[in-house]
C-alpha cells in the first residue's frame, strides 16, 4: 500500500492528512494557517510532511489551494486571503522543502473531482460541482476531468450576471452576490434596515421558521434565483449530474425545496428534468479530490514516458 501527505490550504487553517491510494484517511488533524510570510508557511508544512512521513514512506505530496491554480506550471494566479502563494512557484517551492513529488489543484476542483472519484458522482463521467458559501464556486467535470478554461476561469459560475445588467444600476448583480448565502444576508438586511454583519444565515432561516413574512419572502427569491443560474447551466453544458455542496446544502430540506423550485420551472424540451443532489463528502471534499488529482497526474505522467 502507498501512502501520501495531503494538505487542504485554507486562509484561516491547514488541514492535512495521512492517506492511501484508495482515498483512506490514515490520520488527519490541522493546524492555522500562517497569515503574512511564505517562510512560515513553508517551514508549516515541512513540518506537516515531516510527521506524516514519521512511520511509513511517503510516495508524494497533494496539496488543495486557493487561487487561479495553474497545474502545469505550479503557479497560483488570481487573488485568494494567502497574498504570498501569488507569484512564486509554489510547486517547486514544495518539492525542494519536501524532496517529494508535488501536485497542487484549486480547492474547488479538489471537491468537485472528489466526488467523481469516490462520491455522489462516481457513476457518471459529466458533472458539475457547485459550492455555496459566502459566495458561488465549483467546478465543471467532463470525462472525468477538471475543465479549467483558457483563462482558468471555468467553473466560477458566481460571476454569472443575475439582473439589472443593462444599465439601471452602476453594477450589475452577480449569481453569487443575490443568491449565494452571503447574497441572501445582505438582501434581508437590506429589507429589515440591519447591518449585514449583524446577520448570519442560520439566523435568516430561524427567522423564517418563526413567521417573519419578509425574510420567508426573500429566502423564496433566493430559492428561485438559485434555480435560474442551475437552470441555465444545466443547458448550457447539459451534464449528467448537478451535485450542491457547501455548508447550507447540509441543512435540513434545502436540496428538496430547491428541486421543487427547479421543477416549477417551464420545460420547453420534454423528457428533461433540472436536478440536483448534495454532494457526499463535507470538509474532507478538498483532500479527497488533491490526493485523486495527485494519482492522476502522476499516472499521466507515467503514460508519457
Amino acid at each position: 500500500m502507498n501512502y501520501y501527505a495531503v494538505l487542504d490550504v485554507g486562509g484561516s487553517s491547514i488541514k492535512y492528512a495521512l492517506m492511501d491510494e484508495a482515498g483512506a484517511f490514515i490520520e488527519k488533524s490541522s493546524v492555522p494557517t500562517p497569515k503574512t510570510s511564505l517562510t512560515l508557511f513553508m517551514d508549516t508544512v515541512d513540518s506537516i510532511v515531516k510527521g506524516l512521513g514519521k512511520n511509513q514512506p511517503l510516495q508524494g505530496l497533494a496539496v488543495s489551494m486557493p487561487g487561479a491554480v495553474k497545474v502545469e506550471t505550479g503557479m497560483i494566479e488570481g487573488v485568494s486571503a494567502l497574498p504570498y502563494i501569488h507569484g512564486p512557484n509554489m510547486k517547486d517551492l514544495l518539492q525542494e522543502r519536501t524532496q517529494l513529488p508535488v501536485e497542487l489543484e484549486n480547492d474547488a476542483n479538489c471537491a468537485g473531482l472528489a466526488e467523481g472519484w469516490i462520491g455522489a458522482a462516481r457513476d457518471v463521467n459529466d458533472y458539475l460541482c457547485i459550492v455555496i458559501g459566502t459566495g458561488i464556486g465549483g467546478a465543471v467535470v467532463l470525462d472525468k476531468k477538471i475543465r479549467h478554461g483558457k483563462n482558468g476561469f471555468a467553473g466560477e459560475f458566481g460571476y454569472m450576471l443575475m439582473e439589472d445588467y443593462l444599465g439601471r444600476q452602476e453594477v450589475a448583480e452577480t449569481w453569487s452576490s443575490i443568491a449565494a448565502v452571503g447574497g441572501l444576508v445582505n438582501q434581508v438586511a437590506k429589507r429589515k434596515e440591519m447591518a449585514p454583519d449583524d446577520l448570519t444565515g442560520k439566523e435568516i432561516f430561524t427567522l423564517a421558521e418563526n413567521g417573519d413574512t419578509d425574510v420567508q419572502d426573500e429566502i423564496e427569491k433566493f430559492y428561485k434565483r438559485l434555480a435560474v443560474g442551475i437552470y441555465n447551466l444545466q443547458f448550457i453544458i447539459d451534464p449528467e449530474k448537478i451535485l450542491i455542496g457547501g455548508a447550507i446544502s447540509h441543512r435540513e430540506g434545502f436540496v428538496k425545496q430547491l428541486n421543487e423550485t427547479l421543477q416549477q420551472m417551464k420545460y420547453d424540451q420534454e423528457g428533461l428534468t433540472v436536478q440536483v443532489e448534495k454532494c457526499q463528502f463535507g470538509n474532507d471534499a478538498n483532500l479527497i479530490g488533491a490526493l485523486y488529482h495527485f494519482l492522476q497526474r502522476q499516472k499521466e505522467g507515467r503514460l508519457k514516458l
